[in-house]
């Protein structure tokens, strides 16, 4: 295997850079994929406006001048020659590309053509020229000290010298049914397209690879799951559930009675139970699960619920131990902060089955943890976990059923093939009560009326979130902080009211004690990032403002607005941007997830849907599931066929991929 330090020019300071930006071998380096490309089309110097960006190619006539200001500052001027006659060129603190510009060097300038000096104010400077007065220009992610053309140029070196060393993972027969590119030829155009028809070929090549090796996993899984994979038969007596639903206080709706019969079935059943369910913020999954649980302890086999904050955990447990008070059955908690003094007991009744539930963390999957019968494992919010977080949980048991949660809501059909190894069910209905949480768009200028609406509540003694899309300032963004909104928020309300924030650098201790503070009503105005996307359920907090709202997905904006609407007080969500109207929108129209997650596949594509990648999960290069379904359609039908299809049982690409989801 060729190392990316044996590639020409990459040393061990570049190494570590490439690693950055998540290239940590040549097959990582010729797939870091471009994020867009830039056309340069050569412009009319004649037509242009004042204030428009211009494209214009040429060669060097002049040797260039350095001038220099105080301060470090400096601008290279000189002359190009063009096939519109000569024209200045200044470019500001780029002294460094003067030895680079020898007469006769032919290069392309982009940036604002002054026609009275008859001088390009020059943004960027390329070499090379604009044949057909076009080029197609690749633009990648990333890091600092690390050039686009630097990247480029070990991209474009490692297909020369290692590109027929890069493995393709579709079998021939596809290749040659379909017509594909061979692999070494899409790459080289996906990196340098010679035109839009080219780029097109190349990268629905590459495209349809990536989805049939990904689904190619999927059906392996589900195939050897419906093979080997027989679960605890269950004889269980539904009366002593049907008394439980009974006597809680509130009716289950008719999606949670449906999809509670269907994680029964799969209890009763000997195949083992592999099921997701789907459900919007609110609509009731914890609820089922811990039906299900329930069920499984009057079966006798014990249940394990990982969720993934243990401020969440928490609230599952108390919840949990509130609705089976009355019920003969062990619940207990394990998290990381548990003494390990304390956590010993738990240990031990895990082990000799007198403990019949527990909730808690990743704290369940450690060595110490040993399970007398594990019948049932239940994963809340499961695509924050990697899956070996997952595997390591439902591994713990010797065949438990597993169930997991998800509020991110996707369309069913795309739910089918991405989790195309699962049984998918879905909550859709809202419980009854439940006030849709009243949503405003709002400009920057009417932030007088939105502070207005946060008094009110205040004085109602309610609760507020204040969400930032960022922690600190950046250098690269001009976007509110939370500690931006702390001091405007300090100088509204601080007087009367307790304000605090809340983001993902703090110490997990120090969150939580923030959030309970919070539930407890002793903070009024908890400020934060999308670390309480997913959190604990505080009743009281009815109003949620969203500064920079353009800056996130509809689907994490939905999450957001599900912290508040908790109970019968009425609610309301105000998204505050000066951009993006239009999108934002959507969110005013409609309060169901589902069609809120057809938008954003419709308008971002799968990233921001699924939120953080984790090791194994959704982690596309080039493929979009949104704009790629069809592709994704097809490649689900071949990788299937392919893996039943006996006579290619001895291919090695075949068992290369087998291997490749055994390790994963």
């Amino acid at each position: 295997m060729v190392l990316l330090s044996e590639v020409k020019g990459i040393g061990p300071k570049t190494e570590t850079l490439l690693n950055k930006i998540g290239v940590f071998s040549i097959d990582d380096l010729v797939t870091h994929y471009p994020f867009r490309y830039d056309v340069l089309k050569r412009s009319n110097l004649k037509e242009v406006n004042e204030e428009e960006r211009i494209v214009i190619d040429g060669k060097v006539e002049s040797i260039p001048l350095i001038v220099r200001f105080r301060g470090g500052l400096n601008k290279l001027n000189f002359r190009l020659a063009t096939v519109q006659g000569p024209v200045g060129v200044s470019i500001f603190n780029r002294a460094f590309l003067k030895p680079n510009l020898g007469i006769g060097t032919n290069i392309i300038v982009i940036g604002k053509f002054d026609q009275k000096k008859n001088i390009i104010n020059a943004s960027d400077i390329k070499f090379g020229s604009l044949s057909n007065q076009e080029k197609i220009e690749p633009v990648y992610h990333t890091t600092n000290g690390l050039t686009q053309k630097n990247l480029s140029n070990y991209i474009n070196t490692t297909l020369l010298k290692y590109g027929n060393d890069i493995e393709d993972k579709v079998p021939r027969y596809l290749l040659d049914k379909y017509n594909f590119l061979n692999k070494k030829t899409a790459l080289n155009i996906i990196h340098n397209p010679p035109n839009f028809d080219k780029l097109k070929e190349a990268s629905m090549r590459l495209k349809y690879e990536e989805l049939f090796e990904f689904m190619f996993k999927i059906n392996y899984l589900r195939l050897e799951k419906e093979k080997n994979e027989l679960g605890i038969v269950r004889s269980g007596n539904r009366h002593d559930l049907d008394k439980i639903i009974a006597s809680l206080p509130f009716q289950l709706t008719g999606d949670q009675k449906k999809v509670l019969d269907e994680i029964i079935v799969d209890l009763d059943s000997e195949r083992r139970m592999n099921r997701i369910i789907q459900g919007d913020v609110g609509s009731g999954k914890t609820i089922v699960s811990f039906l299900a649980m329930y069920y499984n302890y009057l079966c006798g086999y014990q249940s394990a619920l990982m969720a993934p904050t243990e401020i969440l955990a928490i609230q599952h447990y108390n919840n949990m131990k509130n609705i089976f008070k009355d019920c003969d059955v062990n619940i207990e908690l394990l998290t990381g902060s548990i003494a390990k003094k304390d956590k010993q007991p738990i240990y031990k009744g895990l082990k000799d089955g007198s403990i019949n539930i527990v909730i808690g963390t990743h704290a369940l999957i450690q060595d110490e943890v040993e399970y007398n019968n594990l019948g049932l494992v239940v994963t809340d919010e499961q695509h924050r976990f990697g899956v070996n977080q997952r595997t390591n949980l439902k591994n713990k048991g010797v065949r438990p059923d597993v169930l997991y949660m998800s509020a991110t809501p996707i369309p069913r059909t795309y739910a089918l093939t991405i989790y195309g190894d699962m049984d998918v069910s879905i909550i859709k209905e809202m419980p009854k009560g439940r006030k849709p949480v009243k949503t405003y768009v709002r400009k920057e200028s009417e932030i007088k009326d939105v502070l207005e609406r946060m008094h009110k509540e205040l004085k109602k003694d309610h609760q507020i979130y204040v969400i930032a899309p960022l922690i600190e300032d950046s250098d690269n963004i001009d976007l509110t902080t939370v500690y931006n909104l702390r001091d405007k928020m300090n100088l509204a309300f601080g007087s009367k009211y307790k304000i605090d924030i809340v983001h993902g650098k703090m110490a997990t201790p120090a969150k939580d004690l923030i959030m309970n503070e919070f539930k407890q009503n002793k903070i009024k105005i908890l400020i934060s990032t999308t670390v309480i996307e997913v959190g604990v359920d505080v009743p009281n907090a009815t109003m949620m403002v969203i500064f920079d709202a353009n800056r996130f997905g509809l689907s994490t904006l939905h999450q957001l607005r599900g912290r508040v609407g908790r109970s019968e007080l009425e609610s309301s969500c105000i998204l505050i941007s000066n951009v993006d109207k239009k999108r934002l929108e959507i969110m005013e129209q409609t309060h169901d997830g589902f069609v809120i997650s057809e938008e954003d596949f419709k308008l971002r594509g799968s990233g921001d849907i699924f939120g953080t990648k984790q090791s194994g999960d959704m982690s596309f290069k080039i493929a979009n599931l949104r704009s790629d379904y069809k592709i994704l359609s097809q490649a689900r039908k071949d990788s299937l066929e392919y893996l039943k299809d006996k006579n290619y049982d001895s291919d090695l690409l075949k068992q290369h991929l087998i291997e490749s989801v055994k390790i994963d």
